[in-house]
């Protein structure tokens, strides 16, 4: 590599900051600080191997262990929510990765654009619970945000062969997931193991389930809305299940620009790291006679009604998608714990969903976060019932 970049890493313990800190290695770049959730013994692993000048925890008890496991080095640890964003107001850092899973994610990207450092965006449900927050503060303080999620980096990379005014649809391909082309009747009562089966990624165990229900193409859906900031209706998701397409952008000629690569989040995050630079290689080959063929199919959204929902949540904005993707949050885990069956998810969040369309008003940031936390609190009240 040409060049290295010194970067906070957030979310470091998850697939995604796992993989990141591959590339770290691979490119020689530097993590100046690091932030994980409540995993303080890995975090202590990598902290020991890059030397970050701080650590932090989003949990208040990991955080006091971390800085027992680290009382013989110089390494500050920061403890909660604020202490992340304090951490990262601190730091020196070009470029903040954030990785952090959920909607907490929210939070260290809003400190991220304040600090003034480039932001590589893995973390989807900062856009789609408040995408237009997000981007009007990004362009406010002139913060260049590159996508990590391989759909919408792949779409950054396509919108580069034409102009933005001639861009006709984006299209954003999906595995379709582990249960591509089964029936409702079939779908509800399939297990974790079974959901977590994913055919061609490895990510993490929520995420894996989102794809199952295909409500994290949904969630894309949204997000590729607010980010390259192009109407609901002009995109549109089609299943690719060899995962070599990653999305493609339609210009008004009907020309079809695609991005392919094997299936590795490694090149992504490469990507956004350097901000669309390319530095070299840090994934394998791409040989097409090995693939053989490239399918496609088209959503099916009666025996997956998820994404449906989520295009509905998308059009209507405000609060919404934050209501969406707090009552899928509350619902996965759930399923995840084995208190309700697969087909609970769809129901619960349905449920929510419908109930809760009054905050579709939220604007305010302050008004999208109480959404969220009412969406909670009504999704548990909906699992307590059912219960």
């Amino acid at each position: 590599m040409e060049k290295n970049v010194k970067l906070d890493l957030l979310g470091s313990t998850g697939s995604i900051g796992e993989q990141t800190i591959d590339v770290v290695r691979q490119t020689g770049s530097q993590i100046v600080s690091i932030c994980a959730n409540q995993n303080d013994k890995r975090v202590e692993e990598q902290a020991r191997e890059f030397k970050p000048a701080f650590c932090a925890m989003a949990d208040e008890q990991a955080a006091k262990r971390l800085r027992l496991r680290l009382a013989d080095t110089g390494i500050q640890v920061f403890g909660g929510a604020s202490g992340i964003e304090e951490m990262i107001a601190k730091s020196d850092a070009e470029v903040t990765l954030n990785a952090v899973l959920g909607e907490a994610g929210l939070s260290p990207t809003l400190a991220a654009i304040q600090s003034g450092k480039a932001l590589a965006l893995a973390n989807k449900e900062s856009l789609v619970v408040a995408g237009e927050i997000v981007m009007r503060l990004a362009e406010e303080h002139q913060t260049r945000i590159t996508p990590v999620d391989s759909e919408h980096c792949a779409i950054h990379q396509c919108l580069t062969a034409g102009k933005r005014g001639d861009v006709k649809r984006l299209i954003v391909t999906a595995s379709g997931g582990a249960f591509f082309g089964k029936t409702k009747e079939t779908l509800a009562d399939m297990t974790a193991a079974e959901a977590l089966a994913h055919p061609t990624w490895s990510m993490g165990a929520k995420i894996t389930v989102d794809s199952a229900t295909l409500m994290n193409k949904g969630f894309e859906l949204i997000e590729a809305s607010r980010l390259f900031d192009i109407e609901m209706d002009r995109i549109e998701a089609i299943i690719h299940r060899e995962s070599i397409i990653h999305s493609m952008v339609e210009y008004i000629d009907h020309s079809v620009i695609a991005q392919l690569s094997v299936p590795d989040m490694r090149s992504c995050i490469a990507y956004g790291l350097f901000g669309g630079e390319r530095r070299g290689a840090v994934i394998e080959e791409l040989d097409l006679t090995k693939i053989g063929r490239l399918s496609f199919y088209e959503p099916d959204e009666e025996n997956f009604p998820l994404l449906a929902l989520a295009k509905k949540c998308g059009r209507i904005g405000g609060g919404m998608p934050a209501v969406l993707n707090a009552t899928n949050e509350v619902a996965v885990e759930a399923f995840l714990g084995g208190r309700i069956r697969f087909g609970g998810i769809e129901e619960i969040v349905s449920e929510a969903v419908e109930a809760l369309m009054p905050l579709a008003n939220a604007c305010q940031l302050a008004e999208i976060l109480a959404a969220d936390k009412s969406a909670r609190e009504y999704a548990r009240a909906l699992l307590s019932k059912k219960g």
